[in-house]
């Protein structure tokens, strides 16, 4: 049974999904590739010598190349760091392995059938109680291996607009143990709209991870599969995806960003939205961009459950190349992982940690931004397991040889917003794109 598997993000894999620093242009391919394509001299390593490959921005990898020096001072050996840009990343992982060239060491996408027989088990990490790893957000198949460690995690949340509250007299939560429901968020949120005058009282990301975490706070499984792989949904999601629709209203939610694609994240930073439902990755961006008004993260509604939808910003892997290469590169992810050390990537690179307990002193200005980073850190022990659950289904839909090539969820909500069909109807139809694409 897979774990938990990969959120395959603009950084790493998914088109589309912002993540905690907006990827831009990768620049200088030249630079980056480092006969990055094959040949045996750039993978198969030795007990001195190891091939690392990342993709991520210029920034983002200051924390890999900080934990890549103080490795090699420390034992001498030889870290080639080697960021790919992201176009293609996946195209190369796949031509490595089928020419027999695959790094040490990788941060990848997602796993991949061709080469997921090669991965070094992580267990030993993993399981060691001192790094206190979230075992929710772990792969790992059938047989118990842990085939990959996230580098970092990434979580939906909520935005609030800090000034409106205040100038609306409104009060908020502000520790994750003490928490509001979607309903006392909702009557809030309309609350402050009404008397500051504001145009709408939430936007909310045209994203099925960002409804899954609403879902999963209600009680709801969203798009589940059972034992055999037959998707359905329950009464709880049913309940909590007929809320979401009735919300798009245009009072307390725009129509128009489900409907048409309107920008949600700029709807909230032109200061006339009270809040955003959307993640962790927004954070250093605000802090930089917003300066209409004071900005705020706020704790998840839980409506019982505490919950999000909580995924692997990249996963780490090993590959055993050969023998000594093998036992090298799990020495070296055994070190990144000690606390201190995966502590120091994080603050580097502005990680949001897979390991519990670090309190990472990130390098932001904003107090604002602060405060986010430790209510996420707060919160992330306090999810319930189901947060990791359509991570893990991914990982076992590749190990599969499948994958959901297109989530229906978008398309078929928004016509229910539209009026186009029912809310059940538009269920009905993303069960059997399920079924249809990764069911059985």
């Amino acid at each position: 049974m897979i774990t938990v598997g990969v959120r395959r993000s603009r950084r790493l894999g998914r088109g589309g999904i912002r993540r905690l620093v907006p990827l831009a242009a990768v620049a200088t391919a030249g630079g980056l590739l480092l006969s990055a394509c094959g040949g045996g001299s750039e993978s198969g390593g030795t007990s001195k010598s190891l091939t690392f490959w990342i993709s991520t921005v210029p920034g983002q990898d200051a924390g890999w190349k900080k934990m890549v020096a103080q490795y090699e001072k420390e034992t001498g050996v030889k870290v080639k760091l080697v960021n790919i840009p992201y176009d293609g990343y996946t195209t190369k992982l796949h031509n490595a392995a089928q020419a027999n060239s695959l790094p040490d060491v990788a941060a990848v996408p997602a796993l991949d059938p061709i080469w997921s027989n090669k991965l070094i088990d992580l267990s030993s990490i993993a399981d060691k109680k001192s790094n206190n790893i979230n075992a929710n957000f772990l792969a790992k198949d059938k047989s118990g291996k842990v085939l990959s460690i996230p580098s970092d995690v990434t979580a939906s949340g909520m935005f609030i607009n800090k000034s409106l509250f205040e100038k609306a007299g409104v009060d908020y939560p502000t520790s994750p143990d003490k928490t509001w429901t979607w309903t006392d968020f909702i009557k809030a949120a309309n609350k402050v709209r009404e008397k500051t005058k504001a145009k709408y009282s939430l936007t909310f990301d045209q994203s099925p991870s960002r409804l899954r975490a609403m879902v999963y706070e209600m009680g709801g499984k969203y798009v589940h599969a059972d034992d055999s792989g037959k998707f359905s949904v329950d009464a709880a999601t049913k309940k909590a995806v007929n809320t979401f629709v009735g919300w798009n209203d245009n009072k307390t939610m725009p129509k128009s960003v489900w409907t048409s694609g309107a920008d949600p994240s700029a709807m909230f930073q032109s200061g006339d939205v009270v809040a955003y439902w959307s993640g962790v990755w927004q954070v250093p961006a605000f802090a930089e961009s917003v300066k209409k008004f004071e900005w705020a993260s706020v704790p998840t509604p839980a409506q019982p459950v505490q919950a999000s939808d909580v995924n692997a910003g990249g996963n780490i892997v090993g590959f055993n190349n050969n023998a000594d290469a093998a036992a090298a590169a799990k020495k070296f992810l055994t070190y990144l992982y000690e606390p201190d050390h995966y502590r120091a990537l994080c603050e580097a690179s502005g990680f949001l940690p897979v390991e519990s307990g670090l309190n990472p002193k990130y390098p932001f200005k904003s107090e604002a931004a602060q405060a986010a980073f430790k209510l996420y850190n707060e919160s992330i022990p306090l999810y319930d397991p189901i947060s990791g659950y359509f991570n893990g289904a991914q990982t076992q839909w590749v190990l599969n040889g499948k994958s959901l090539t297109e989530d229906p969820t978008k398309t078929e909500l928004g016509k229910a917003i539209n009026g186009q069909q029912s809310p059940d109807k538009a269920l009905e139809n993303i069960v059997a794109g399920y079924n249809q694409q990764v069911g059985g």
